[in-house]
C-alpha cells in the first residue's frame, strides 16, 4: 500500500510487531526495554502462536551463560563447524553464524532481567554422525516454569496446551510450562515497560510503502482497519502459512493443513503482505516435518518415542529408521510418499508387549479411547501377521519375511538395513541402549500414520540483521522478519531441538537493535 498523508495514522508507534510467538515476545520486549513505543499485535484469540504448543519450548543456543554455569567444554567454533556441515550452502553462511553466534548474548541479555529464567534441557543434536555434534544436548535450554499465580490473567489468554485446543481439556492451574512459560516470562517482563500495548484478534493484513521504505502497516481486527505509523520498523514474527491449503498447494507444500501442529491463525498473512510490497521470498516448499499418529479426528499429530513397532510401506517392508530425529525421519516419509512407495497412511505394526495401544510415548495430542481408533478404521488386530496384512492392505508373505529379518536385527542388536539406534538421538529415549525391540507376543496389531509438521519454514528472504530484502538482494526499509516469516537460515535441514524457537528469537532481538541503530 502506499503511503498515507501524515494525518491519515490512526495513532503512531515506534515498532510495530506482528505475531506473539517466541520471536515476536522477544522483539516486543526488546523494543519495549529500549526505550521504544511498541505495539504487538496478534491475528488470533490468544497469544503465544506455535511456541506455546511446544511441550519443550526449547532454545538452541551454543555455550549460553545456563550452559556455561553447567560446565560445558563446548565453543561456539565447533557448534559452528557443526551447524554449517548440516546445513550446507543451502542459505546464506552469513546467516547461519549469526544465528550460531548470537544465541549466548542473547541469554546474556535476558538473563539481567529476573522475570526471565532459563533452564538448562539437554536435547542431543540430530545429525549425530556430523563434525562437532553434542551427544550430550549442551546446546538446549528452556524457560523455566512459572507459576500461574504470577500472572493469572495470561491462564486463558496463552494458547495450549494441544489438548486444551484440540481435546478441549482444562488448562492447567498451577504452572506454565515448556513453550507456554517462554511466552508468560516475556509477557509479564515486557508490562513493565511504559508505552507497550498487546491486541489479540488483530491481524496485520497491508504494509503501507512511502519513498520505498515501509513507514507503517494495516491492521484489521473486527473487520475495522486501523493504520498505525512506525517510526522505527514493522518485525513480521507472524509464524508460517501451514494452515492456508491454498497457499500450500501453490508454493509445493506436502501435506494438509488439517496435520499441522501450528495454531489456526498461522495463515501466512504476514508473508503476503511482505511480497505485496516486494520482498523476495525463499525455501516456500519446505516445512518442519514429523511422522504423526494418526486420531479419530482425521488429523494425524506430531509423534515421537517409539518404544517399539517399525513402519510399512505398501508392500510391506521396512523403508526407514523409526527413530531417526523427526524432521529427518518426516523428510524421509515425505520423500517416499512422493515417490509412491508409501501410501497415506502408513502402518506402524507392533505386537502385543503393551497391549493394543501404539509403543508411542509422545504423541503431543493425548490419545482418546482405544475403540475409536478402531471403529475409525486406524487400528487393527489380528492373531497372525498374515492377516494382519490383509487387514492393512500389504502382502502377507513379505510382512512375515519383514518382521522376521527386523527380530533378526533385534537378536544382533544392530540394525543392519537402517541403522537404528547408531546415533545418539536415536538412544535418547531407549536409556541409551539401541532401540530394537522384537515383534514377537501375538496378537499383532498394526496403527495408522500421516505426515505432520511444526509449521512451514519458507519466507521473507533477510539479511544477517532481520532486514527485509528485495527480489534484486536491496534492503527495504523499516521492515524486518524473524522466525517461520522469515526464510529459515537452517535451510532444508533441522539440526538441533530448540533451532526454531531460538532462531526466531534471535532475528527479532536483532531486528530491534538494528531499528534502534537506525
Amino acid at each position: 500500500m502506499e503511503g498515507k498523508a501524515l494525518s491519515d495514522w490512526d495513532t503512531e508507534v515506534d515498532v510495530i510487531v506482528a505475531g506473539s510467538g517466541a520471536g515476536g515476545v522477544t522483539g516486543a520486549y526488546t523494543a519495549a526495554r529500549e526505550g521504544l513505543d511498541v505495539i504487538l499485535v496478534e491475528a488470533t484469540e490468544k497469544f503465544g502462536g506455535t511456541t506455546a504448543y511446544s511441550g519443550g519450548g526449547g532454545m538452541w543456543f551454543p555455550v549460553n551463560p545456563v550452559l556455561q554455569r553447567a560446565g560445558t567444554d563446548d565453543t561456539i567454533d565447533d557448534a559452528l563447524e557443526y551447524y554449517t556441515a548440516v546445513v550446507g550452502d543451502r542459505t546464506p553462511r552469513a546467516l547461519q553464524e549469526t544465528y550460531v553466534r548470537s544465541g549466548a548474548p542473547l541469554i546474556e541479555y535476558l538473563e539481567q532481567d529476573d522475570l526471565l529464567k532459563f533452564q538448562l534441557l539437554p536435547w542431543p543434536d540430530y545429525f549425530g554422525k556430523a563434525p562437532k555434534a553434542r551427544a550430550d544436548g549442551m546446546r538446549h535450554i528452556a524457560a523455566k516454569a512459572l507459576k500461574v499465580a504470577a500472572a493469572p490473567d495470561l491462564r486463558e489468554l496463552i494458547r495450549g496446551p494441544l489438548d486444551s485446543d484440540r481435546l478441549g481439556t482444562p488448562q492447567p492451574d498451577d504452572y506454565f510450562v515448556g513453550g507456554r512459560a517462554l511466552i508468560a516470562r516475556f509477557l509479564i517482563a515486557t508490562r513493565q515497560y511504559p508505552h507497550t500495548s498487546a491486541l489479540l484478534n488483530a491481524a496485520l493484513t497491508e504494509l503501507v510503502v512511502e519513498d520505498g521504505a515501509v513507514v507503517g502497516a494495516i491492521v484489521e481486527t473486527a473487520g475495522k482497519r486501523t493504520a498505525i505509523r512506525a517510526r522505527r520498523g514493522v518485525l513480521l514474527a507472524a509464524g508460517g502459512f501451514e494452515n492456508n491449503d491454498e497457499m500450500r498447494a501453490r508454493y509445493g507444500v506436502p501435506g494438509s493443513s488439517r496435520d499441522t501442529m501450528g495454531p489456526w491463525g498461522n495463515q501466512g498473512l504476514a508473508h503476503l503482505a511482505g511480497i505485496e510490497v516486494g520482498a523476495d521470498t525463499d525455501l516456500m516448499d519446505q516445512a518442519w516435518w514429523s511422522p504423526g499418529l494418526t486420531h479419530p479426528d482425521g488429523r494425524s499429530a506430531f509423534a515421537l518415542w517409539f518404544t517399539g513397532g517399525i513402519f510399512v510401506d505398501r508392500d510391506g517392508k521396512r523403508f526407514v529408521n523409526e527413530s531417526a530425529p523427526y524432521d529427518r525421519l518426516g523428510r524421509e516419509i515425505v520423500a517416499a510418499i512422493a515417490a509412491g512407495t508409501v501410501p497415506v497412511p502408513y502402518w506402524m505394526v507392533y505386537d502385543d508387549t503393551d497391549g493394543g495401544v501404539p509403543p508411542v510415548k509422545a504423541t503431543n495430542v493425548s490419545m482418546v479411547e482405544p475403540e475409536k481408533y478402531v471403529a475409525a478404521g486406524l487400528w487393527h488386530t489380528a492373531d497372525t501377521l498374515e492377516d494382519l496384512a490383509a487387514k492393512i492392505g500389504v502382502p502377507p508373505d513379505n510382512l512375515v519375511q519383514t518382521v522376521a529379518r527386523f527380530n533378526d536385527f533385534v537378536a544382533q542388536g544392530v540394525d543392519g538395513d537402517f541403522g537404528r539406534g547408531d546415533e545418539p538421538y536415536d538412544r535418547a529415549f531407549s536409556g541409551g541402549a539401541p532401540p530394537l525391540y522384537a515383534i514377537a507376543r501375538p496378537p499383532f496389531h498394526a496403527a495408522a500414520f500421516g505426515v505432520s509438521d511444526l509449521g512451514t519454514k519458507g519466507g521473507l528472504r533477510t539479511d544477517s540483521a532481520a532486514r527485509v530484502l528485495d527480489t534484486s538482494g536491496r534492503v527495504i526499509g523499516g521492515l524486518y522478519a524473524a522466525g517461520n516469516t522469515m526464510a529459515a537460515p537452517s535451510g532444508t535441514t533441522y539440526p538441533g531441538g530448540g533451532n526454531p524457537i531460538g532462531t526466531s528469537m534471535v532475528f527479532s532481538y536483532l531486528a530491534v537493535r538494528d531499528m534502534i541503530k537506525e
